[in-house]
């Protein structure tokens, strides 16, 4: 896989249809799985060894790689390529193992140990690119997505994993009304991704009825580990400067885990607020012609005109180190007239200035005021995690319900995620092509990457 010069560090749109062998092989290559394959070796112990682990993790793998929907179109696929088995190291049609063998391999997949095993591949790799190229996990975007999945039979005694369950979003138009309602049985998948690469940074499953928001600090927490971030550090540094995140985030829970780990939230507001469209801010008395909406929006008020007529305040910075939100006379700002110069800045050359403490509401006053146009700006990076949920259900098929047994369907959703961080890390490492004579060389980065697999 070779990609031109001029294409972004993770080009996924050159992601091949169907891989080569040697993009398998380099696959395979990156893949840091010994302390997992090690702890399924032990587990199977001196039973019967027809089937090695290595191979039937190599399926595993390769029904998402290979962009197959079920186990048994995989077996075929090594039945008929014997290019493919020698890769498993298969030796024959003979050595392809059934389709239960697969089966049951992926129950004990989706078991403690191996499933914290199969996420700290996840993490290492994750780790491994945040280590390549620094300015991964800047920008930051969450969601979560519905997952579909076949209703198990029955659940084990001590099971602890969630049984799949029933579940709906329902969708509001600016009055509040209901517009359109998804359900859908199985999980939720929550993402939490950079926006400049569409890299996922942290990822948790969950049952289907349980809330969007319920899992940001375990994500959070994850993420920052896999940037190397000090989670004990004091002052919190996070590498994460900003995460953008729909309504479900809207919580001053939400907001006060943020604060306390150094990001600045984009999150959407909540209409919550049914009267007084504005409130006075606090510490101005009635005198005083500022005031904000649910939004966290100032406006002043010019009321020497009939009738009064309201302006947005000019937003001139947020000042960390005071924990306030600085506006200022948006006539001043802006360079125009207005009938109460006289009244607001009367002995100020800079003009009315107002100080907007944040932690009078955190929901409301964010670092990134919701009202300017680098809040819209940054917001809309939220649309990677959104394309990062279509890739994960179109080409790696997490979404095609075809798994039964929440085992299963656990250790699925791992395997999906090591591919996708996986071609992540040869899209970044393979060598890029310049000029028209089909020059390739071999980026900082993917040097980094090199020597780090090899290592």
């Amino acid at each position: 896989m070779r990609i031109a010069i001029t294409r972004p560090l993770f080009a996924w749109d050159c992601l091949e249809d169907s891989p080569t062998i040697q993009t398998i092989r380099d696959f395979f290559e990156a893949l840091p799985d010994a302390e997992l394959l090690r702890a399924l070796r032990a587990y199977r112990g001196r039973g019967r060894d027809d089937y090695p682990v290595r191979v039937l993790w190599g399926v595993c793998v390769l029904m998402p790689l290979l962009r197959h929907v079920t186990v048994e179109a995989t077996l075929a696929e090594l039945r008929r390529n014997r290019d493919l088995r020698e890769l498993l190291g298969i030796d024959g049609e003979a050595g392809v193992p059934k389709k239960w063998n697969v089966s049951r391999f992926q129950k004990v997949l989706g078991t403690e140990p191996h499933l914290s095993l199969l996420r700290e591949v996840f993490d290492a790799m994750v780790q491994r690119l945040s280590d390549a190229v620094p300015q991964l996990g800047r920008r930051t975007a969450g969601d979560a997505t519905s997952l579909s999945a076949r209703p198990q039979r029955s659940a084990a005694p001590g099971e602890e994993l969630p049984a799949p369950t029933g579940g709906n979003k329902e969708y509001l138009d600016a009055e509040g009304k209901v517009t359109k309602v998804i359900e859908w049985f199985g999980y939720k998948l929550h993402l939490l991704v950079d926006v400049d690469h569409e890299v996922t940074l942290a990822y948790q499953v969950s049952s289907a009825n349980r809330g969007d928001n319920e899992f940001l600090p375990e994500l959070v927490e994850q993420a920052r580990r896999n940037l190397g971030d000090d989670l004990e550090a004091s002052p919190p540094v996070s590498r994460i400067e900003t995460l953008a995140y729909d309504k479900a985030a809207d919580t001053e829970d939400v907001h006060e885990l943020l604060q306390k780990s150094d990001i600045k939230p984009l999150v959407e507001m909540r209409s919550l607020w049914t009267e007084q469209p504005e409130r006075m801010l606090p510490g101005h008395d009635g005198n005083s012609n500022v005031v904000y909406d649910e939004a966290g929006t100032l406006y002043c008020y010019d009321k020497v005109s009939d009738p009064p007529v309201r302006r947005e305040m000019a937003y001139v910075g947020h000042e960390a180190s005071r924990g306030t939100l600085k506006y200022r006379c948006p006539a001043r700002h802006y360079g125009f007239s207005c009938p109460s110069e006289a009244r607001c800045n009367a002995g100020k050359k800079y003009g009315k200035t107002v100080r907007v403490k944040q932690e009078i509401d955190l929901r409301r006053f964010p670092p990134i005021p919701r009202a300017t146009k680098k809040f819209e700006r940054e917001y809309k990076g939220r649309s990677a995690v959104e394309r990062v949920n279509a890739r994960t259900k179109i080409f790696w098929g997490i979404d095609d319900g075809n798994v039964t047994g929440a085992e299963r369907f656990h250790a699925n959703v791992g395997t999906v995620m090591l591919v996708h961080v996986g071609l992540a890390t040869l899209l970044a490492a393979c060598p890029r092509r310049e000029g028209t004579l089909g020059q390739t060389r071999l980026s900082p980065i993917a040097k980094a990457l090199a020597a780090e697999i090899a290592g």
